[in-house]
């Protein structure tokens, strides 16, 4: 693939791949890191918000449906793949409702790259990442449920509902996120103008400093390949593409425009690697966090920021056409 058709932000998450495999000392300080996620989740909200606020919120009730049962289904379609692959009930489970949910980063890479190929989307997108995140999560945990009937002792393990939903409503993703569009959608354009040159100029500069340190991450990650073998490698790469013509098709339906079609296939085909391994620890701690993070940050996110972005373009463009 040319270099030209990579987002120059997808460099940086490449360089700290290399600075990991290299063996560097290059790291950002913890607090950096977390000021960057908060930073990128509410200028994502804002954006989405200051749209939301230019049109009527029924208009869209036909979109956040679909959204949201995309989220669910996902991982009812990806269970019997991770069985078949001779996965656990539990590992099964927690890695389709880490398919089932969203990375957010994924997100403002592919909203990145459409804006530099002008290619103009719904810029009410923000509120799909938002409504996307939980559906899967909540799938996943019924698969869980349904597959493990039989707790230790061949008791009936119950899932606390009421600490899980707090724990994923008011996590720092969702909670960022729908605070942002709120937010933005109560402030409306004027209201926010003072705050544009901290939470929108300097969007894409973030960005490319958080993917160097998520390269760093999944560079760290690429050694646990070799200990899962072939089933994350399969998921891993062979999924994304699959789910992201399941994405397209639903935008198509919905009848979003081309970067709308593009937008939604690249959330159906990334994979949450901040919401889903908290959830996942509480619902289902059987599961085998190592697999799903490897899968989901070690290989499906670089794949998409590589192949999977350009892709799912690319499949949006002849589609609507």
């Amino acid at each position: 693939m040319r270099a030209a058709m990579i987002d120059v932000v997808v460099f940086f998450f490449l360089l700290g791949v290399l600075a990991r495999l290299v063996k560097s000392d290059l790291r950002l300080p913890e607090a950096l890191y977390e000021t960057l996620s908060i930073y990128l989740l509410l200028a994502i909200g804002l954006k989405g918000g200051i749209e939301l606020s230019k049109q009527p919120l029924a208009a869209l009730a036909p979109q956040v449906l679909a959204c949201m049962a995309l989220g669910f289904v996902i991982p009812f379609l990806l269970f019997p793949l991770a069985r078949a692959l001779r996965l656990n009930a539990a590992d099964a489970s927690a890695l389709s409702a880490h398919y089932g949910s969203v990375s957010v980063v994924t997100f403002a890479v592919a909203t990145a790259a459409l804006s530099r190929e002008g290619i103009a989307y719904e810029s009410h997108a923000a509120l799909w990442v938002a409504v996307m995140e939980a559906p899967g999560l909540v799938a996943g945990i019924l698969l869980a449920r349904h597959s493990m009937r039989a707790g230790v002792g061949g008791e009936y393990r119950r899932t606390n509902w009421g600490e899980l939903a707090h724990d994923v409503l008011a996590g720092k993703s969702v909670l960022l996120l729908l605070g942002g569009l709120v937010i933005g959608a109560i402030a409306g354009v004027e209201g926010t103008a003072p705050i544009q040159a901290v939470f929108i100029d300097p969007f894409k500069g973030v960005l490319a400093l958080f993917l160097l340190e998520l390269g760093l991450v999944a560079g760290g990650r690429l050694a646990e390949v070799r200990r899962f073998g072939a089933a994350v490698l399969v998921i891993g790469l062979g999924v994304p593409p699959l789910l992201g013509l399941l994405g397209a098709g639903v935008g198509w339906a919905l009848g979003l425009s081309t970067g709308g079609v593009a937008l939604l296939a690249t959330l159906a085909a990334s994979a949450s690697y901040i919401a889903a391994p908290t959830a996942m620890r509480i619902a289902v701690p059987e599961a085998n966090a190592a697999l799903s993070i490897t899968a989901a940050l070690g290989i499906t996110f670089p794949f998409n920021l590589l192949i999977g972005i350009p892709l799912y373009i690319t499949l949006a463009q002849r589609i609507t056409a």
